[in-house]
């Protein structure tokens, strides 16, 4: 069908929420925006679908999530009996909609005969992870957009491990959204599903479980307990979920001098005080440091609206703070851990690194230097959950830590998908073992730079919306692959890994060998002096990303090659 008649099915539809009729009189009169709400349905992939909020098939709202809960519904209608008992853990944040994209799931499963946990309000990511394996769901369902600004939302799908939902069920359940007629998927009275026991209000019995876990995280009690009482922390939710939990975890652990900055500690959809609520982005933390500078405190933390990811920034010895990046995050967290757990005598053999194929080769070093196997899988924290599972059922290694180079890490598997909370907690843990050594977490990362060389990694977006977003991101990425370059920042290329097609190339000798993981739209490029290249589409936004990493035996050698293959793309790319 054609953008308008698509947008004519909806005009004939009568039967919907008074805001989304004031859109779609809206779109009316623009076909600019009527065309990109209609010309195609919204993306589902196997991170489930995030768009922006409005009226059509492109856009996020009640139809197209009970499309999408229909699909998981129809799943979980092919299985059994039991399936359907086990039921869905649902969680929101603090997104418009959140809530009510959330009770609208639970209306489609339970017109089913499908059970749904729904928290009585918001809840961080993580937590749903671990509702699912807590109360033996078949499912979850996380309403969030992620980072992005407050235009958007989104819908996760989550598997019975608590990782995102597999590849061969998401494939399933996208082949039933495609059949289902949004306007006419079944839906029950919440008062209905109550009666019939189908809809579970869950809360706080399940804060205190995951928190009971969230107390394991930490590796050296004693320290805390010596240490912890004199740290200053200042947390920002960036009006999102996470202040929620994280704050009573950091009391439990010990860490009782923790400042949530005001004007960003309640939940608020419209993101006031920030343009993005990303804790990549350094202004998100701006209003954390300011109030850091006041109080002379140790580090800022700050988390995404549903909290799965976790930026920070550090005090240095001018007395002003400086963000640091995912890559040198998970450096720290993991040398942390790896050290403390030596030291306890409790660094298991067998143990093991997680981490992307896109995150820096420096926890890989440092995982290496205490005889810590790594291993690399596809972007996306559902591959670090496959991973935890086939450890756990052939106890060939013991996880001990898994991150992406976008903010998030897992410390503790009884989540399965990149956790702030304890990230938050951890971290907390490590700036007080440098405090015990009379340095700050600025400090450690300079020790690491000195020890493991000066790691230095960019990552760089190219937005490419519309209609014709979709193509030119396909031409770009074919071009990779057709006139793959030769050198970057006059640096050889030595090899190239193509997941698409599972083969690795040496560009030397041109010998080719079978790559493990599965197929995926992504090049990695080798160069001859350990620096490396990587290029993929977003897989939930209309871009396409550009990953490199350095080394050097200074921060300015490490620059300078940074410099030279960023030049080096844009000429390429342009």
């Amino acid at each position: 069908m054609t953008w308008q008649e698509n947008y004519q099915v909806w005009a004939e539809h009568t039967d919907m929420p008074e805001y989304l009729q004031t859109e779609m009189m809206a779109l009316a009169n623009d076909d600019t925006q009527a065309e990109d709400a209609f010309y195609q349905p919204l993306s589902f992939g196997t991170a489930g679908m995030r768009g922006l909020l409005g009226a059509g098939i492109n856009r996020m709202n009640i139809y197209t999530v009970r499309q999408a809960t229909e699909g998981l519904a129809k799943l979980m209608d092919s299985l059994n009996d039991d399936v359907k008992q086990r039921g869905v853990a649902i969680s929101y944040d603090s997104r418009h909609f959140s809530h009510e994209f959330a009770i609208e799931s639970a209306k489609v499963l339970g017109a089913h005969g499908i059970k749904a946990y729904v928290f009585e309000s918001l809840r961080p990511t993580p937590e749903l992870s671990f509702t699912v394996r807590h109360v033996n769901a078949y499912a979850g369902i996380m309403i969030t957009a992620s980072h992005n600004p407050k235009e958007y939302n989104g819908y996760k799908i989550y598997g019975e491990d608590g990782g995102q939902m597999p590849p061969k069920e998401s494939d399933i359940i996208t082949a039933s959204i495609r059949q289902a007629d949004m306007f006419a998927v079944p839906v029950k009275s919440q008062e209905e599903l109550a009666e019939a026991g189908l809809l579970v209000t869950i809360g706080k019995d399940i804060d205190d479980a995951y928190l009971a876990e969230i107390k394991n995280v930490t590796v050296n009690q004693d320290l805390i307990d010596e240490v912890g009482h004199d740290m200053k922390l200042v947390y920002s939710p960036l009006h999102g979920t996470g202040a929620l939990i994280a704050g009573q975890a950091l009391a439990n652990a010990g860490f009782k001098n923790v400042t949530i900055v005001p004007e960003q500690a309640q939940p608020d959809g419209d993101f006031p005080t920030v343009a993005l609520p990303n804790p990549e982005d350094p202004a998100a933390l701006a209003m954390g440091i300011a109030l850091a500078k006041e109080q002379g405190a140790d580090v800022v933390i700050g988390v995404d609206p549903d909290a799965d990811r976790m930026g920070t920034a550090v005090r240095l010895p001018s007395g002003d703070y400086q963000l640091l990046t995912g890559n040198q995050i998970g450096a720290l967290l993991l040398n942390y851990l790896l050290t403390a757990k030596k030291s306890a005598g409790t660094l298991p053999a067998n143990g093991v690194l997680v981490k992307s194929i896109v995150s820096s080769e420096f926890a890989a070093d440092i995982a290496k230097s205490f005889n810590i196997e790594t291993i690399n899988v596809l972007t996306g924290f559902k591959y670090i959950a496959e991973q935890i599972q086939s450890y756990e059922d052939t106890q060939e290694h013991t996880f001990l830590f898994g991150f992406e180079e976008s903010y998030g890490y897992l410390v503790k598997s009884f989540a399965r998908d990149k956790d702030s909370v304890q990230a938050t907690v951890l971290l907390a843990e490590v700036a007080a073992y440098y405090k015990s050594l009379g340095k700050t977490l600025y400090d450690g990362l300079q020790d690491l730079f000195n020890e493991y060389g000066y790691f230095v990694e960019n990552t760089q977006s190219l937005t490419f919306k519309g209609i014709d977003g979709a193509d030119k991101i396909a031409d770009l990425m074919a071009k990779f692959r057709s006139e793959q370059p030769v050198t970057l920042g006059d640096i050889t290329v030595i090899k190239v890994a193509d997941f698409t097609q599972q083969v690795q190339t040496d560009t030397q000798t041109g010998i080719e060998t079978t790559l493990t993981l599965p197929k995926a739209n992504v090049l990695k490029y080798w160069l001859a002096d350990g620096s490396w290249v990587a290029v993929r589409p977003s897989g939930t936004e209309p871009k396409i990303k550009l990953y490199i990493g350095t080394k050097g035996d200074t921060q300015t050698i490490a620059d300078e090659k940074l410099a030279a293959i960023q030049a080096s793309l844009a000429e390429y790319v342009k």
